[in-house]
């Protein structure tokens, strides 16, 4: 088994919803063809480099497992396959260095995914104090 990582790009024109459903779909692409996915992680909309048929933004998210490499052919087949992704890459972690990197990414991930959702603090609205008599008596 080697380890791999796939970023994947999907439409920015689909809903949460069916962008969900297209995530989930890449996910059993990987697992119904062996592989074991490690953690994922959602990088979210973001602007293209350049667009893609006419598409200035896109939905990324990142998929890392591990799997046997006769079944990376196949996985790639189905995503050129799959019309909702706009681009793929598949990245193979080989040497030992870059297994243990691959691991701190699968960490981070998975501290990412767990860690609580920031929200804005609310504003408190300032009001004036109110204005005493000897401030009266003073102007």
């Amino acid at each position: 088994m080697r380890h791999y990582e796939n970023l994947v790009i999907v439409k920015p024109t689909f809903t949460a919803e069916e962008i969900q459903a297209s995530i989930a779909a890449v996910e059993e692409v990987i697992t119904s063809n062996g592989g074991e996915i490690a953690a994922t992680s959602s990088m979210g909309m973001r602007k293209l480099a350049y667009p893609i048929n006419k598409n200035e933004r896109g939905y990324y998210h990142v998929v890392y497992y591990t799997i046997a490499p006769a079944a990376i052919a196949e996985i790639e087949r189905r995503f050129r396959i799959n019309e909702d992704l706009l681009r793929f890459v598949t990245i193979k972690y080989d040497s030992k260095r870059e297994v243990t990197a691959f691991n701190a990414l699968v960490e981070k991930a998975k501290k990412d995914a767990l860690a609580p959702v920031k929200t804005e603090a609310p504003v408190e609205e300032v009001t004036e104090a109110p204005v005493t008599e000897t401030e009266e008596a003073a102007e």
